[in-house]
């Protein structure tokens, strides 16, 4: 147990808690001094809410420890939770105008609106999520802490992009894909994910020297670890988009039914 003291990291505490305090504030009791703001729905604060625990859970947790040092199969938790769990409900959670408002002051706009063709939003995030498991990249990042919190970074920020087309809150500047294209788009994202998950759980060998050196703190082999870490990615991120790209047509099936019952005339 002693191996697994855990000192949580201040810097990204105190950033999830800042963020929160702000969203908080300019969707509450300083809302009405913002630009075209308008009241935010509870369900969307509960989402931007939760965005930030799944946040401190995968960063300042003792998952974080568990994947740095012992698991890959943490490892493989923590970075779904960033990037099928956190990202996605950080832009349902952001009304559309809050979301215009921190575009301009960081300078996104434009990257945002270039990154609308899907060729971009698609291999953008995958080649990143793919290039980020090269032993070799993979060894470095564990080593060098600063590039390693530099790679979380870019994977919650291109799976912001790649759920834009899905869930955009800006769409005078990103416009979601029609209904149909959000589907094919999600179902197509299982490709990536399940070939990247079946070469890493079909080896004969563990890939990655730190968790072959790690202490055994559970009863699997550093091969087993990182084949369950690669059905992990294959199955479970596999079956997400597929249920996600299930909601999404049914969502748009409903609507479709809803619109043909309404009676001529009625608005």
């Amino acid at each position: 147990m002693d191996q697994l003291a855990y000192i949580p990291p201040f810097g990204i505490i105190a950033a999830l808690v800042g963020l929160q305090t702000v969203y908080l504030l300019t969707t509450g009791p300083y809302r009405n001094r913002i630009r075209d703001s308008h009241p935010v729905p509870r369900a969307r604060r509960i989402s931007f809410s939760a965005s930030m625990l799944v946040l401190l859970v995968a960063l300042a947790s003792p998952l974080d420890v568990l994947a740095d040092e012992y698991l890959f199969t943490a490892h493989m938790v923590q970075h779904l939770l960033l990037t099928l769990v956190a990202a996605p409900l950080l832009l349902y959670g952001t009304p559309g105008w809050l979301a215009t408002d921190m575009l301009h002051v960081v300078g996104l706009t434009g990257v945002v609106r270039w990154s609308h063709n899907p060729l971009v939003t698609f291999f953008g995030f995958n080649l990143v999520f793919t290039l980020s498991h090269i032993p070799a990249f993979y060894e470095l990042t564990l080593a060098w802490p600063p590039l390693h919190a530099l790679e979380h970074l870019v994977f919650v920020a291109t799976a912001l992009l790649m759920w834009m087309p899905i869930l955009s809150p800006v769409p005078a500047i990103y416009a979601p894909y029609p209904p149909l294209g959000q589907v094919l788009y999600l179902f197509l994202q299982t490709v990536p994910a399940s070939l990247l998950g079946a070469l890493l759980a079909s080896p004969g060998a563990a890939f990655y020297p730190t968790y072959v050196l790690a202490p055994r703190i559970v009863r699997w082999t550093p091969l087993e670890d990182q084949q369950m870490g690669g059905l992990l990615m294959w199955v479970g991120s596999g079956l997400y988009f597929l249920l996600a790209s299930g909601v999404v047509f049914f969502v748009w099936a409903s609507r479709e039914e809803a619109a043909n019952r309404r009676p001529v005339g009625v608005h």
